[in-house]
């Protein structure tokens, strides 16, 4: 009979730690002999300055398995109380198919992915947000959309900026609609004050004087927040001969029944896809869309995806446009969006193509018919309807009741929305039941039939009711007509659909992605399970707060944990991506200037290798950028900082850095950089990009930092999901804590305005972090941090002979002629290959494919260089897989080098290589197909196959089209 183990054996056994971290004792010592240090912490000590070290642990609780984490947080979620909602206000109930939930939403093929730069490995998450796209524009009857953005609210303030850009009338004013969901018009009004827009506040009904005036913009709602269907052919006519531009937020669903903008004379429409398919999850995330005019597709903010060709001339997907990209046009960006919200776009492009369009106009048609039924029942109760047309939302006059029929109604399950206190609003979904509008009837029943008054009987509408839906607006032109929205519609043919496109691509379930800046790392299934938990998952983000304890609790640890990993005072955690935690903290260094009566700091200091998002931040919050030099070594250039805070000394607002650097190595003069700001009245802003290279070891909040945002998407295990959803939390000293943002739609109060649509953002998501921190503890996370500076250390040291490292740690070499050291990544320089061979870092990449790698981050910060971030995640084995290719690429390179393959013609040149380039019958190429297949043994018995060759990227941009494929083009590809 087996001993019993002692107890310590059975805890360690539910530990966390070595299921997160990839390296291994034994792992450890050997990567440690190879680049010369005593221990893992000799190592760390030898290249974190002293001077920024921190001097104390985190104060985090000890950390627990996977099971008792769980345990812990389902406690947590059952303090939300998950009503029934008809709140509406761009929140409703949907049924995600189980087919897109388990092999999307639930797919680390889908969930783990980066964001499409590397075309020939995204073709298929590339061809889902086609779909989008196209789903968006038939809907819209618009000629061209994006690739999703942040949430409707953001989406309505970017509409804003397109249009004040655009329109030839120079006004300063933009008219919003009174009837606009309230925090579509809280967060345009925080967009709109440091730009100096003055937003005007209109009801619809009441536009004409308006109208008539002088403004670039008017947005309206439509159907309106309060339900009404308003008739704005009229008013666009007017807004066009005023030379402005007429912005519309849209509802999707209700666009399959409703002329569409684009029908009659929309510029712009955006709105959300929330209600196809992905949960309210108490804000987010949900995909926005944004669709334009042709005319204005140039200035577009977010990504595009469009349709160029490859090498072979065959179709394939690629992002367009990318001179858009904010890291290129930094202070001239017109955006700083960076993360869009990719999954869930995915999800609401496979909710059409499997509903196809005859779904989705039932499903519209069924809401629609419940509401007039709905609303007949009430009439019959003698309950005061506002308006006479709606397609899924009716109001109702309750004066002095208004309190008393909110509270009957939470008390048999249902929330109703309260308008003004003197109305109550009821708006409907696709999972609205008989027994809900029987539940309706009888709540209204108490308070406006008589006693002797019998409910409405669902017999009586059995032949059907008219819809509230105006005639002169129902919708008549067809609309997702393509092959792809008209075959996928039994489970086999999605399902099959689905796995088809994941096998197109590379995500962290197939491979190491090692991209410098963008953290690629392990995102636990553990972490993953409780997002769909339906506490979380159909909570309404306007709730009454009790309903919200859960919620409220999850948002008060995580934030004092975070606070503990950054040494700062205070955190909110409302942004929903990293570009808008930046916004939102220079918002606050802004405000806080203001309330110290000196408005005038608006110079923002920001080295030449900043993030590009920084710039553009800097540029919508209303500040000056000023740009600072960095030496030959990537620092920033002292001198030149001194001299432009000397001079800039009574405008300056602040300087914003990435610590550690861009370039990837511990600049040692932090610390006197954050004091010579302060020293001119300026704040330090630091960019918590690189902060996988700090918890635990360093923080920001200690060392001098004012602000930081942090990419909860990067550090803190949030997967990517191909380019989003992001989780960007704002966190700052205690003298700007009054500065966070509040939202005041959600009755929270702040120093500045609501950066994003929901109270949490993105928060259905936040349980990712919070386990993640809950089950690695505070030396789990000061482990993972060290782990991650050593497999950047180790990859550079194996590959220098090969790759020489561009920046390291000046002086802090462990020997005599040794170079020094980088922190979390390194920046392979590539830049002398092209002269004596011709091959250029994209090549490097392109050929990477061919290995089974996704390659590093191209040409940023440094051109012609790769930037290599591997992430404490991954194992030895797979580390030592990418150097080996590296190297074995370097051989390759040498051939060209002397001679045996021409520049113009090898396995650089013409990667990444496709199955059917190599089974044509002629093969002209110097180098045989095994070499362009097979280039090391192990690529025989696991073989990714890049689905296109070389996506000609110039073509796509010249020829630009951004929908699905013709159907013609289809068949010949």
């Amino acid at each position: 009979m087996p001993s019993t183990p002692p107890l310590g054996v059975l805890e360690n056994a539910a530990e966390f730690l070595p299921r997160h971290i990839g390296i291994d004792a034994a792992d450890e010592a050997h990567m440690l002999s190879v680049i010369g240090a005593a221990s893992r912490r000799a190592l760390v000590d030898a290249i974190v300055p002293h001077a920024i070290a921190r001097s104390q642990a985190m104060d985090l609780p000890p950390p627990v398995g996977e099971a008792a984490a769980l345990a812990e947080l389902k406690a947590i979620a059952a303090q939300n109380k998950v009503l029934k909602s008809f709140i509406g206000q761009g929140y409703y109930g949907t049924h995600m198919p189980a087919v897109i939930l388990r092999n999307v939403l639930e797919n680390p093929a889908w969930y783990t992915a980066y964001t499409p730069y590397q075309a020939e490995i995204s073709q298929g998450r590339m061809e889902a947000l086609i779909n989008f796209q196209t789903m968006v524009c038939d809907l819209t009857a618009m000629p061209i959309a994006n690739a999703s953005m942040l949430d409707e609210a953001t989406a309505a303030a970017e509409a804003m900026t397109l249009a004040r850009r655009s329109a030839k009338n120079p006004s300063q004013r933009f008219i919003v609609s009174a009837d606009a969901h309230p925090q579509t018009i809280e967060v345009i009004q925080t967009r709109a004050a440091p730009l100096g827009i003055e937003v005007v506040l209109v009801p619809q009904a009441a536009w004409g004087a308006a109208l008539a005036g002088e403004y670039f913009g008017v947005l309206a709602q439509y159907p309106a927040t309060h339900g009404r269907i308003d008739d704005l052919r009229a008013d666009v006519a007017l807004v066009h001969a005023r030379q402005a531009l007429f912005v519309v937020a849209a509802d999707l669903l209700a666009l399959t029944l409703l002329a569409p903008p684009g029908e009659w004379g929309a510029d712009i429409v955006v709105g959300s896809t929330q209600r196809f398919g992905m949960p309210m999850g108490a804000g987010g995330p949900h995909a926005a869309y944004m669709a334009c005019r042709d005319e204005l597709k140039r200035s577009l903010p977010g990504r595009l995806v469009g349709v160029s060709v490859d090498a072979h001339g065959n179709p394939a997907y690629r992002l367009a446009l990318q001179t858009r990209e904010q890291h290129i046009r930094r202070e001239k960006a017109t955006s700083n969006i960076c993360t869009a919200q990719v999954l869930p776009a995915v999800i609401a492009s496979m909710y059409a193509v499997y509903h196809g369009p005859a779904g989705l106009a039932r499903i519209a048609e069924r809401v629609a018919a419940y509401t007039a039924i709905l609303a007949q029942g009430l009439r019959q109760l003698g309950a005061p309807l506002r308006a006479q047309s709606a397609f899924d939302t009716l109001v109702i006059d309750t004066a002095e009741a208004t309190e008393k029929i909110a509270a009957s109604a939470v008390s048999t399950g249902v929330n109703l929305r309260i308008y003004a206190k003197n109305a109550v609003g009821i708006s409907l979904d696709e999972t609205t039941t008989r027994a809900d509008i029987e539940l309706l009837w009888r709540l209204f029943a108490q308070h406006f039939a008589s006693a002797s008054q019998a409910l409405p009987r669902w017999d009586a509408f059995e032949n059907g009711v008219a819809t509230l839906l105006p005639e002169a607006l129902r919708r008549s032109s067809a609309f997702l007509t393509h092959p792809v929205f008209n075959t996928h519609h039994s489970e086999t043919a999605m399902l099959r659909y689905l796995r088809q496109l994941a096998d197109k691509d590379l995500a962290l379930d197939r491979c190491m992605i090692p991209l410098g800046s963008c953290t690629m790392k392990l995102n636990a299934t553990s972490e993953m399970i409780p997002i769909t938990w339906p506490e979380f998952a159909h909570v309404h983000p306007f709730a009454p707060a009790d309903q919200l304890q859960g919620y409220r609790l999850l948002d008060a640890q995580l934030r004092a944990w975070l606070c503990q990993a950054t040494g700062y005072a205070g955190i909110s955690l409302q942004p929903n991506a990293g570009s808008q935690g930046e916004y939102a903290g220079l918002l606050a260094i802004r405000a806080y200037h203001a309330a110290q009566g000196q408005s005038q700091r608006t110079v923002c200091l920001i080295p030449s290798s900043a993030h590009g998002t920084n710039p553009a931040s800097a540029q919508m919050a209303g500040m000056q950028v000023v740009v600072v030099a960095c030496d030959a070594q990537g620092n920033v250039d002292m001198a030149d900082l001194r001299a432009k805070c000397a001079q800039y000394a009574d405008r300056l607002a602040c300087v914003m850095i990435t610590y550690p650097s861009t370039h990837g190595v511990f600049e040692t003069q932090v610390k006197e950089l954050c004091d010579l700001v302060h020293q001119h009245g300026g704040r330090v802003y630091i960019d918590g990009a690189n902060m996988n290279a700090l918890v635990g070891v360093a923080a920001p909040g200690e060392f001098g930092g004012d602000v930081s945002h942090l990419n909860l998407h990067k550090t803190f295990c949030i997967p990517h999901g191909g380019g989003g959803p992001g989780v960007g939390p704002v966190c700052v000293v205690a003298d700007l804590v009054p500065y966070l943002p509040g939202h005041a739609t959600a009755g929270i109060p702040g120093g500045v305005g609501a950066v994003s649509a929901a109270p949490l953002g993105n928060a259905s998501v936040l349980p990712i972090s919070w386990m993640y921190v809950r089950m690695m503890g505070a030396e789990g996370l000061r482990r993972a941090t060290e782990t991650a500076i050593l497999s950047a250390n180790y990859i550079s040291v194996r590959l220098r002979e090969h790759y020489p490292t561009l920046y390291t740690s000046a002086g802090q070499g462990t020997g005599p002629g040794e170079p020094g050291r980088v922190a979390h990544e390194c920046i392979l320089d590539l830049r002398g290959l092209k002269e004596s061979s011709g091959v250029v870092a994209e090549d490097v990449a392109k050929r990477l494919i061919d290995y089974g790698f996704h390659a590093p981050t191209l040409s940023f910060p440094v051109p012609g260089t790769l930037m290599v971030e591997p992430t404490e995640s991954e194992p030895l084995a797979e580390l030592d897989r990418f150097i080996e290719a590296m190297i074995a690429i370097r051989d390759e390179i040498r051939e060209i080098e002397a001679g045996r393959w021409p520049q113009d013609d090898n396995p650089l040149k013409n990667a990444p290589h496709t199955a059917a380039s190599l089974l044509q019958t002629e093969w002209p190429h110097p180098y045989s197909r095994e070499v362009a297949a097979y280039p090391v043994p192990r690529l025989r018995q696991n073989k990714y196959w890049s689905p296109v060759g070389r996506v000609d990227n110039v073509y796509g941009d010249r020829h630009l089209f951004c929908s699905c494929l013709p159907v013609q083009d289809l068949a010949e590809a």
